[in-house]
């Protein structure tokens, strides 16, 4: 296991099971429990994870690891029950809160799948959950993949037999642990010349370092604003879960109207939840957060088929004490802009990838002692795991809609997380049960969240038109009269015409001494 995974699977006791999980309701009929299960057996093998199990190391000397369960059953992790017909979405709410509060068993393949009939309208489920340790919200996405097809029309393989390989002994196990927990630091520290070979200049670097640094200021001003601590609290056993939903066509709609981005958009709805639940319990003041987790991928592109976690994370302040959705809007929106521009997820990722250089036995101590530290910096996570925007089907039943399960941990007793499929989003809302007993409040004021900006958004829109309107129909103004043009150029003069010189005459002799003799000059 990574550092990650580890951590996830050290963390669990009875009262934090730490696995994720979905509700997935189709169109009717449901099939068979026998096609299921002929389902699962045939796509099997695309997934070897799901015939391992965990096997932890004396005194964690070493990583768990993954070995094949010798004893794997198929018909223990696909299951077959029903609610009392016709089942309503609080019989199915309410079963999948007492399934998803129980731990999964870790001396089998940590994942398990229930078929669930009787639902009103026909329609049928699939529940299930996997550990946190074996996957996280993206790549649980694809594992959806294994019983969900692009195409109503399914043909199945034949299951392949399977043998499992021969576990290593424990003896083997702690000789390779102590030898992971020496190499491992140095491999990581050798691998650091690599890195700098990548990194394209010192300038990169130093930008780097500058946006993650310049940062700091807001994150701490994030940090020390007052929170809702009343949100926090010890943990029990029990679930509540609830729901709610909205769809990208009203979420267009706000975007248009006010700016921002999907995510952004969520969150502030979310934001009126918290402010409904803490009104509700007269615990809310002006200028109070609810401080949350947003966690961030950090898979690229070709590691989506890998069972792993690959993710880092942001905290941002939901601004509950703030009245106007426009202003709650804004704020969660400039928190967001300012969290990309400073790529603090990136940073947030070296810092986990660092627990890769801690030995094993230190890494599950530090685990524990996190999770249990009474913390009142975080109120809540809030996760979004993008889904398909095509539809599904299992078994040629049509894929209606998704609900997540997040799971609780520390003293975070709320977590949201949301569902993208088509154009709708879910929201899947986890509580502890007795801590949070007016959960639905929650769940209610997300949808009224987006009840109201839809409004607004309504009223921006009918403002804009009818001040085009008011443009297009204001009669259009009088030219003014044209001046007489002048003329560019000057007429040109008329020409002057000029007699011709007379011609001179000859000049005539007019006495004896004008002539003496000599011939007087003539002109020609």
């Amino acid at each position: 296991m990574s550092s990650l995974d580890a951590s996830f699977y050290f963390i669990e006791d009875e009262n934090v099971p730490m696995h994720v999980g979905s509700v997935l309701v189709f169109d009717g009929p449901a099939p068979s429990y026998g096609d299921v299960i002929r389902l699962f057996l045939a796509r099997m093998d695309q997934v070897p994870r799901y015939r391992q199990k965990v096997k932890a190391l004396p005194f964690h000397v070493g990583r768990p690891v993954w070995v094949d369960d010798d004893h794997f059953n198929i018909l223990y992790h696909v299951r077959h029950t029903a609610v009392p017909s016709p089942g309503g979405e609080d019989q199915l709410r309410n079963l999948a809160g007492r399934i998803f509060a129980q731990k999964l068993d870790d001396s089998k393949p940590m994942w398990e799948a229930w078929l669930v009939e009787g639902l009103e309208g026909g329609r049928w489920a699939i529940i299930s959950k996997v550990h946190h340790c074996m996957i996280d919200g993206v790549s649980g996405s694809d594992m959806l993949q294994l019983i969900l097809d692009f195409r109503q029309e399914t043909v199945l393989p034949e299951p392949k037999e399977w043998q499992p390989q021969p576990q290593p002994s424990t003896l083997d196990l702690v000789v390779d642990g102590v030898r992971d927990a020496i190499v491992t630091p140095v491999q990581h520290l050798s691998a650091l010349p690599a890195v700098a070979r990548n990194v394209r200049s010192f300038s990169e670097i130093m930008d780097f370092g500058k946006s993650v640094l310049g940062s700091l200021p807001g994150t701490a001003r994030r940090l020390v604003t007052r929170a809702a601590t009343s949100l926090n609290g010890p943990i029990g056993p029990h679930r509540r879960w609830v729901w709610a939903r909205a769809n990208l066509a009203e979420i267009k709609q706000i975007r248009t109207a006010a700016g921002g981005t999907v995510n952004d958009v969520i969150l502030t709805a979310i934001t009126r939840g918290f402010r409904d639940l803490l009104e509700k319990r007269g615990e809310l003041t002006e200028g109070m957060v609810v401080r949350t987790m947003v966690p961030v991928s950090m898979r690229k592109a070709d590691q989506h088929n890998e069972l792993n976690n690959r993710v880092s994370a942001v905290l941002v302040n939901l601004p509950v004490g703030e009245a106007d959705p426009v202003k709650r809007l804004a704020s969660i929106r400039a928190q967001m802009d300012d969290l990309k521009n400073s790529r603090q997820a990136a940073g947030a990722d070296v810092l986990t990838n660092l627990s890769n250089f801690a030995a094993p036995t230190l890494m599950a101590l530090g685990s524990r002692t996190a999770m249990r530290f009474p913390q009142q910096i975080l109120q809540t996570v809030t996760t979004n795991v993008p889904g398909p925007r095509i539809p599904l089907y299992m078994l040629g039943r049509p894929l209606v809609e998704m609900f997540p399960y997040v799971p609780i941990a520390s003293t975070i007793r709320i977590t949201v997380g949301i569902f993208s499929y088509l154009d709708r989003f879910t929201f899947g809302i986890n509580a502890d049960f007795d801590g949070v007993p007016d959960v639905q409040l929650l769940a209610d004021g997300i949808r009224a969240g987006f009840d109201e900006m839809v409004a607004l958004a309504a009223e921006a829109a009918e403002r804009t038109e009818a001040a085009q309107k008011v443009v297009d129909t204001a009669p259009a103004a009088k030219p003014a009269p044209k001046a007489a043009a002048k003329p560019a150029v000057k007429p040109a003069a008329k020409p002057v015409v000029r007699k011709a010189a007379p011609k001179p005459r000859a000049v005539r002799a007019t006495s004896k001494a004008a002539t003496n003799g000599v011939k007087p000059e003539t002109t020609a």
